[in-house]
């Protein structure tokens, strides 16, 4: 079983525009093949995000995101990260490398490439979307 991190920004692309994130998140709430990895932390991030008002201006958002945190919340695997790096520079997003080491997934998939520019971090490849619907999804 492939077990993957989801950064915020994927799932919120995905309820915005059609793209490889959309693909991404309707695939993988469909297949028993793929574990999503969260922690505490990343789901109350993936919480505050979705429910910005910033987004409501996009048609069926609200609604959209109030069933994909259901979704997240029946299908993820919850992992309990006790230690605390300090590689990325903006602190908030090395909760997902802490998630990464903890859960030794495979993928990270992200779409932040300014803060996430090594490829792997402890066996965990990093990775946009694009990457990962084009080379990874259906190994």
């Amino acid at each position: 079983m492939q077990k993957i991190i989801i950064d915020t920004n994927v799932f919120v692309s995905s309820l915005i525009q059609k793209g490889y994130s959309n693909y991404i998140v309707s695939e993988i709430f469909l297949t028993d093949d793929i574990e999503i990895c969260i922690s505490d932390e990343l789901f109350e991030e993936y919480y505050d995000v979705l429910n910005r008002k910033r987004f409501s201006k996009y048609p069926d958002f609200v609604s959209s995101a109030l069933s994909l945190l259901i979704t997240i919340e029946k299908k993820a695997v919850k992992y309990f990260p006790s230690i605390k790096l300090h590689i990325i520079s903006d602190k908030d997003d090395n909760k997902l490398l802490e998630l990464a080491e903890t859960s030794c997934a495979d993928f990270l998939v992200t779409g932040n490439t300014n803060d996430f520019t090594m490829q792997e971090y402890k066996g965990t490849k990093i990775v946009t979307p694009k990457q990962y619907w084009e080379h990874y999804l259906h190994q």
